[in-house]
């Protein structure tokens, strides 16, 4: 889960000290891909960016950027879209920034529907349109349900759940966040003391079902392939295990570190796309740790764009979770 400011203070992004380490000396455009609250923007630009592309399919955060972009004049450059598609808005660039998954900001605004511990609406939607949490819940069948909760969220109680939630609909539709958190917590024990909500897996692959969120990361990670010129910095924060398997892979395929399999068997004398900072992820300081203990699951990895040409992406290489396909009658 990515961190957010609080109205008082100036946010601090996840990591940032190292990223800017690693990749300097930072200069000439950068893309933001997740700008959120624009943090990671607001370093580069003061770090030495000439020119940072902001870009987040949520309308909102643009908004909440007005009382301090201004000051940036044309070097920020605010766009809104997903940043599977952000290699439309430049032709090449120095560097690349991701910040992977949902933010702190996103949670506590309950109208948004992604808390199970505060009541909205079930929306979970990190833009503006297509379908809703609710829509799935109250439309897909059990079988299909079940399949998102135990694919996307880990969660092996995926079928008693999604049974309980199915019959729950059948009396009334699902319409808030807390009508879908009780309903979980029905199926699962009470969580012990320094455990996770029941809820937090069920809700965390409804949020990655309604946002298509892996094939956003895959997308995104060939996307900033393409647009990076020699030389440019890939840098990508991830907060679970899934999206840093992901990453993780993509590196060492692209960096011809993988051991192989049998969808992307090893390829004699073929040239690397990455070259990379460090072997293993780099991980929160204890300074920063103490300042920022949501920081403890993240894990930064970094890799400098080669002259080789980009290639295409099978996620299924990737480690990327797949839901089953199942016939439609």
């Amino acid at each position: 889960m990515r961190s957010e400011p609080s109205q008082s203070a100036p946010h601090i992004p996840v990591l940032i000290v190292p990223l800017i380490d690693a990749a300097a000396p930072i200069s000439g455009t950068w893309i933001d891909g997740t700008f959120g609250a624009g943090g990671y923007s607001r370093y580069l630009l003061e770090a030495g960016a000439d020119r940072v592309i902001g870009i987040d399919r949520d309308p909102t955060v643009f908004d909440m950027a007005a009382n301090w972009a201004s000051k940036f004049g044309d070097r920020l450059q605010l766009v809104q879209d997903t940043f599977s598609n952000l290699d439309q808005a430049a032709d090449a660039v120095d560097g690349v920034v991701l910040d992977i998954g949902v933010s702190s900001m996103q949670i506590d605004q309950a109208e948004r529907g992604f808390s199970f511990q505060k009541d909205g609406p079930l929306d979970m939607r990190m833009g503006d349109t297509g379908p809703t949490a609710a829509d799935i819940v109250n439309s897909a069948s059990a079988e299909q349900i079940a399949d998102i909760l135990y694919n996307y969220g880990e969660e092996r109680a995926s079928r008693r759940i999604a049974k309980m939630i199915v019959a729950r609909r059948e009396e009334t539709p699902f319409e808030r966040t807390l009508e879908l958190a009780g309903v979980v917590e029905r199926c699962l024990p009470r969580a012990k003391p320094g455990q996770s909500h029941p809820a937090t897996r069920s809700f965390q692959a409804l949020r990655i079902a309604v946002n298509s969120e892996y094939d956003q990361l895959v997308q995104g990670l060939a996307a900033a392939e393409r647009v990076l010129r020699p030389g440019g910095v890939l840098a990508v924060v991830t907060f679970h295990s899934v999206e840093d398997r992901i990453v993780k892979r993509f590196f060492q395929a692209r960096a011809g570190t993988q051991a192989g399999s049998r969808y992307a068997p090893l390829v004699e004398e073929m040239p690397a796309q990455f070259t990379m900072q460090s072997r293993k992820a780099i991980t929160a300081s204890k300074d920063e740790l103490a300042t920022n203990p949501r920081a403890r699951s993240a894990k930064l990895r970094i890799g400098r764009r080669t002259e080789a040409p980009a290639l295409p992406v099978d996620p299924r290489s990737l480690g990327v979770p797949q839901l089953p396909q199942r016939r439609v009658s």
